[in-house]
């Protein structure tokens, strides 16, 4: 209280409330997680957050690029129920296999593996068995909000952040009889949980022509429209490009 002495009125005010906004940025930028730039860009609030759920639908790939960011930075990731998950293919986007726990088949156990994994990890990927009732899902909301993990959910997922598709793609790097598939262009949609109106379009290379597994792709934004905005609810078609590189 002595350091708002000889103010007046309103300059305590106003000291006040920037003492508050400095303190929810803090708060904001303690629960963002280490997110791939263009992903982040599609995102709501700019990151993936601790504490909150996320839905990946039909994209074992973009599943891993959510992974990579707080992979390469130190975290510990685990995988429930996702028996195709590859290996190989997730060193190729950076994950560190020495820091992720997989749990191919827990078959109808896989809510309270997820559970147990989210009470020791920071980011889970669990894939439900059959459809998940609200209940459940609050259930665990509470339990990411209490432990500060992140869930992602492979297939739809009540009360979650965003949700996450990607679009028909078409594949290049085959030539004139020979040569071999090198990379996939995709549009990635991303819906915010808040307001499934609201979207968030982006075109992926997924992956990239130089991705091999043997380095770990990074992606980055290119010939971004000028004036595009973060979340257009106006429907414009408007979409950045993003490439995947080494």
């Amino acid at each position: 209280m002595f350091e708002y002495e000889g103010m007046t009125g309103s300059e305590r005010v106003q000291a006040l409330q920037a003492r508050i906004t400095q303190m929810q940025r803090r708060t904001l930028d303690e629960r963002a997680l280490p997110t791939l730039p263009p992903l982040a860009e599609l995102l709501p609030g700019g990151a993936m957050r601790a504490g909150s759920a996320y839905s990946v639908i039909e994209s074992h790939a973009l599943v891993m690029a959510m992974l990579a960011g707080p992979s390469e930075a130190g975290s510990w990731c685990g995988v429930v129920g996702v028996p195709d998950f590859g290996v190989e293919a997730a060193a190729g986007f950076g994950i560190d296999l020495q820091r992720l726990v997989l749990v191919p088949n827990p078959g109808d156990q896989w809510l309270t593996v997820t559970a147990a994994l989210v009470d020791v990890l920071p980011v889970v990927v669990t894939q439900p068995r059959g459809r998940v009732n609200e209940a459940d899902a609050a259930r665990l909301a509470a339990r990411l909000r209490q432990r500060g993990a992140t869930l992602i959910a492979v297939g739809p997922w009540p009360q979650s952040e965003a949700r996450l598709s990607v679009e028909t793609g078409s594949w290049s790097g085959i030539g004139a009889g020979f040569g071999r598939l090198r990379q996939r262009s995709v549009t990635v949609t991303v819906a915010s949980g808040a307001d499934t109106g609201r979207r968030r379009r982006g075109r992926l290379w997924l992956p990239g022509g130089n991705a091999g597994l043997e380095a770990a792709p990074r992606l980055v934004a290119v010939d971004r429209p000028e004036g595009a905005l973060p979340w257009d609810a106006s429907g414009s078609t408007d979409e950045p490009l993003l490439r995947t590189v080494v």
